[in-house]
């Protein structure tokens, strides 16, 4: 008895299309290869002829940030799949799928905390304000604004 497998690949490659073997293997490697924040933003969509691998991104400016590591990300698909690998990468804006339940709860955004001193400069900031209900909104905007500014800054 023959598996249903087989029977699908024989018949889609009878009718032109490409054999699904080398996507699915990339498929399977992807997320451990490039990592879960380029596994949310971009997905191997299709071969093409001469091996070059189309990966669909969320933006372009995800494609374009994504073409310039294209190196490194053929570097480690071909040291995890070998000759099965692509032979060169694209990328290009177009569908992604939506992440796994559990990786889009497990990936939760982290604020820095505001510091007294954010707290205090934001209260000045927001002293002018007469609507107190509007000033404690803007005080709290502006601390939290304050801290994350201080986060982003891991260079200093």
């Amino acid at each position: 008895m023959e598996r249903l497998g087989e029977s699908a690949r024989r018949l889609l490659a009878a009718s032109g299309v490409p054999d699904p073997g080398p996507l699915s293997a990339v498929a399977d490697v992807w997320g451990a290869s490039v990592g879960d924040a380029i596994a949310r933003v971009a997905w191997p969509k299709r071969f093409s002829r001469d091996g070059t691998l189309h990966v669909a991104t969320v933006s372009s400016t995800w494609a374009f940030e994504l073409s310039r590591l294209a190196p490194e990300i053929l570097s480690r698909l071909r040291a995890t799949l070998g000759d099965a690998g692509p032979t060169a990468l694209k990328f290009a804006p177009g569908p992604v799928p939506e992440p796994a339940a559990e990786l889009a709860d497990s990936f939760q955004p982290t604020h820095p905390a505001a510091s007294p001193a954010d707290r205090e400069l934001a209260s000045r900031i927001a002293a002018s304000v007469t609507d107190p209900e509007l000033r404690e909104l803007i005080s709290r905007a502006a601390s939290a604004s304050l801290a994350t500014t201080r986060g982003d800054r891991t260079f200093c």
